[in-house]
C-alpha cells in the first residue's frame, strides 16, 4: 500500500480508507475499470463513496476517464509523470470481443493542430479491435 500513499501524497489528496481501497484496486488492473467493475470488486464499499472517490481522483489527476463508446465511462490510473494535460494525451484500445479498455501509453500521438484561439481540454482517442487474448 506504500505506492498508494505515495501517489496520494504527490497529488495532494487526503488519504482515507475508501480512497486507499479504490486506488489499490485500480493499480492492480491491466485494463480500465467502469464504476460497475469497481463496485463488483469492492462489494463492501458503498457505490456513492466509490463515485465520490473517482471524482476526487479525476479532479486531482490521479486517474483519467475514458469514453470508449461502450456506454460506460472507464477509469485508469495516470501514468507516472502524467498530469492529464493535452501534452499527456494517449490512445486507448477497446476490445470489441471482451469489452476491455487499455491505455496505450507507448503509441505516439499525432500532433493535433487546432485553429487559432482553440484550446484542447479533453480528447477521446479510442482504437477498436481485438486485444491480444481475443485475437489468439
Amino acid at each position: 500500500m506504500q505506492i498508494v500513499d505515495e501517489i496520494l501524497k504527490i497529488k495532494n489528496v487526503k488519504n482515507t480508507a475508501v480512497r486507499t481501497v479504490v486506488l489499490h484496486h485500480l493499480l492492480n488492473q491491466e485494463k480500465a475499470q467502469s464504476l460497475k467493475d469497481i463496485e463488483n470488486a469492492l462489494v463492501n464499499t458503498d457505490r456513492s463513496s466509490i463515485f465520490r472517490t473517482l471524482k476526487t481522483f479525476e479532479d486531482n489527476k490521479v486517474i483519467h476517464s475514458i469514453e470508449d463508446g461502450s456506454g460506460m465511462t472507464k477509469y485508469a490510473v495516470c501514468a507516472e509523470g502524467c498530469n492529464c494535460e493535452p501534452k499527456d494525451l494517449h490512445y486507448h484500445f477497446y476490445c470489441n470481443n471482451c469489452n476491455k479498455t487499455f491505455c496505450l501509453f507507448d503509441v505516439p500521438l499525432q500532433n493535433i493542430k487546432l485553429p487559432k484561439n482553440f484550446k484542447i481540454q479533453q480528447a477521446n482517442m479510442v482504437i477498436k479491435g481485438l486485444c491480444n487474448n481475443c485475437n489468439e
